[in-house]
């Protein structure tokens, strides 16, 4: 997936347990993980905004796009199909 959390990250930076950040936004555990994974498929701006104030970042701190390698076989499948 193109899109990466740094979550983790910005915990270290902060010397804060997931924990503590769950209890601070808002949400559980359970799901912060999944986000802190890079397994959640999508996030409210809301949640957002809350583990920005807590952690005193800015989203693209947490989030950030790499796009997939142009020659990596998602690439070389789109070619065969329009070929």
């Amino acid at each position: 997936m193109p899109i990466i959390v740094n979550l983790d990250m910005q915990l270290v930076k902060r010397k804060m347990k997931l924990t503590d950040l769950a209890e601070r936004v808002g949400i559980t555990i359970a799901n912060l993980s999944i986000l802190k994974q890079g397994k959640a498929r999508a996030i409210r701006f809301s949640t957002l905004e809350e583990i920005c104030r807590e952690l005193d970042c800015q989203p693209g701190d947490i989030l950030e796009y790499q796009p997939p390698p142009k020659d990596g076989p998602a690439m070389r499948d789109a070619m065969d199909f329009i070929a």
